[in-house]
């Protein structure tokens, strides 16, 4: 084990991912719409900031700006030839916020889905696929991240196929799904259903998990899921904060840093090594994570009861594995529409 992440995971019970990127990029002025990755090149020092902003909050890990730095996703804003050359530059300012911390901060360019479908229902063929995250890849290794992480996939054709391609170029990885299906990803995956998955790939991630879908509370329910199976491949656990709602013309999240601080303790108790934020987490979430995290004893594994009287109730009445799992009902609006 030899890659920055795969050391960290041995030295330390947990490490603290960063949030949002693009909540925290609207903030700064970007426009709905607008490809966040041009600001890698027209708004560079914001793009520092907001990697700092992670940094200065506690995280251990933050993810480039690259999410949709693919030529599938580009192709939109005709921009689809810069893939390698947008990614690189994503990873080459994290590399020089990391390098400039105080303490040792791994910087995971995050790679995320094509926009396309794959498999039988789709017009994505897997050596495409495997071709446009390759170049991503590639452009965020040669900036200089320290791992891959691949984010909010629901197809696990798409997973394999990332997998593959980082495995191509030889980089250590990590993945995570968006369980915001009534406990399935959009494409059907569960719980059990990735840890099957991730555990038979010819390259397996470092760590696997969830992250963005409905909330906390429904992310934590994912979590439990994955530990139940006995895996003893690290865990993410990267949740929004909250739920969304339309308030004044934008999109806000209502989880308190106080709700997110509870969120990670369980996240921890519940066996997650890596544990982050996803849509909505802000610096000052971050901040009261870590704290949380720092000063509060472990618990044993949170029951479906605890998580719903802490982080609130479920979108959903079962974790997509069986029609009586999880039947904690909803008591607020909590599906994303």
């Amino acid at each position: 084990m030899t890659d920055a992440l795969s050391r960290a995971l041995t030295s330390r019970e947990w490490l603290l991912a960063d949030g949002a990127t693009g909540t925290n990029l609207f903030n700064m002025g970007l426009q709905s719409g607008d490809a966040p990755e041009f600001w890698n090149e027209n708004e560079p020092e914001k793009i520092r900031t907001l990697y700092r902003n992670a940094v200065n909050a506690g995280s251990d890990l933050f993810l480039t700006n690259s999410f949709g730095a693919n030529a599938s996703r580009l192709k939109l804003h005709d921009a689809g030839h810069r893939a390698y050359e947008l990614s690189k530059l994503a990873a080459e300012l994290g590399r020089e916020v990391a390098d400039a911390a105080d303490r040792d901060v791994i910087v995971a360019g995050s790679v995320g889905p094509t926009g396309e479908i794959m498999g039988a229902a789709g017009t994505l063929s897997h050596e495409s696929a495997v071709e446009m995250f390759e170049e991503t890849a590639k452009g965020l290794m040669d900036g200089g991240a320290d791992v891959l992480w691949v984010e909010t996939i629901s197809a696990p054709e798409e997973y394999r196929a990332a997998a593959e391609a980082f495995g191509n170029i030889g980089a250590p990885w990590c993945g995570t799904m968006s369980f915001d299906t009534a406990g399935r990803t959009m494409m059907g995956v569960t719980a059990p259903a990735m840890v099957e998955m991730v555990d038979t790939l010819p390259n397996a991630p470092i760590a696997f998990g969830a992250n963005c879908g409905v909330g906390a509370s429904d992310l934590m329910r994912t979590v439990r899921g994955f530990a139940a199976t006995g895996t003893t491949r690290p865990i993410i656990a990267k949740g929004n904060a909250g739920i969304p709602k339309y308030h004044d013309g934008h999109i806000h999240y209502d989880g308190t840093p106080e709700l997110m601080a509870e969120y990670a303790c369980l996240a921890r108790d519940a066996g997650a090594r890596i544990i982050g934020g996803c849509c909505g987490t802000l610096p000052e979430h971050l901040s009261a994570m870590r704290a949380a995290l720092e000063t509060r004893p472990k618990q044993g594994m949170p029951t479906l009861e605890e998580i719903a009287a802490k982080l609130g109730g479920f979108s959903s009445e079962t974790d997509g594995t069986n029609p009586a799992a999880g039947k904690i009902r909803e008591r607020r609006g909590r599906r994303r529409g």
